[in-house]
């Protein structure tokens, strides 16, 4: 037993107490978040915004850059997210569920494209090519840039960039050492997969109600 726990969690007696105890409540505040998003729900944003700033701190402090940028993204795309969903379409009626268009596919990417770009010159002004994860970081900020974009435009298919995403950096971040993180993100892709057929099923009887 004491095997498996050194196993998972052993790499944290190198770390410092506080750090662990803020990467813990960065862990419960995004779990939040991704279930009030699977429930449609604004608070997705204050609580998201609470995990992402712990993130972009801890991340600078154990010198992943990309990490934190993804995560300074995602405070920035929150602002943005909550005025969208808050933003009334006409008297009573707010930004509703929708599909992507072709359009915003197309802008998705470019959005994905851009960001490989400028990861990958951001990780050669700071020497970060110095291991595998450095690639594998750079294609899941992507993903996670587009989806982000689109869950703030409420679009469905922002499930689907997150289940992609969070089922690379479950064995990503338990490589680099945060079995917390790594934990987070199982129950983030579980989360995910319902809050998919959540919103499709919110987008089919929304759909059926215009139809009538």
């Amino acid at each position: 037993m004491n095997h498996i726990f050194d196993f998972l969690f052993g790499q944290y007696a190198e770390y410092e107490t506080f750090h662990i105890v803020l990467e813990i409540v960065a862990v419960i505040f995004g779990l939040l978040s991704v279930w009030f998003s699977k429930q449609n729900n604004i608070l997705v944003y204050p609580t998201g915004m609470i995990s992402t700033s712990i993130y972009v701190y801890l991340l600078f402090q154990w010198g992943l850059i990309g990490d934190m940028m993804i995560n300074g993204y995602y405070f920035i795309m929150s602002v943005y997210g909550w005025y969208i969903w808050t933003r009334k379409v006409d008297a009573t009626h707010f930004t509703p569920i929708t599909k992507t268009t072709i359009k915003e596919h197309r802008i998705s990417a470019l959005i994905f494209i851009a960001t490989l770009i400028f990861v990958f010159f951001v990780y050669q002004i700071f020497d970060k090519w110095t291991s595998w994860t450095a690639y594998v970081d750079t294609v899941t900020t992507a993903v996670f840039f587009v989806g982000m974009w689109l869950m703030a435009k409420r679009k469905l298919e922002n499930w689907i960039y997150w289940i992609v995403g969070d089922i690379i950096s479950i064995p990503l971040y338990f490589h680099k050492g945060f079995t917390f993180t790594s934990l987070q993100y199982l129950i983030f892709t579980i989360i995910a997969i319902y809050g998919y057929q959540a919103w499709k099923k919110n987008l089919d009887s929304n759909l059926q109600t215009l139809s009538k």
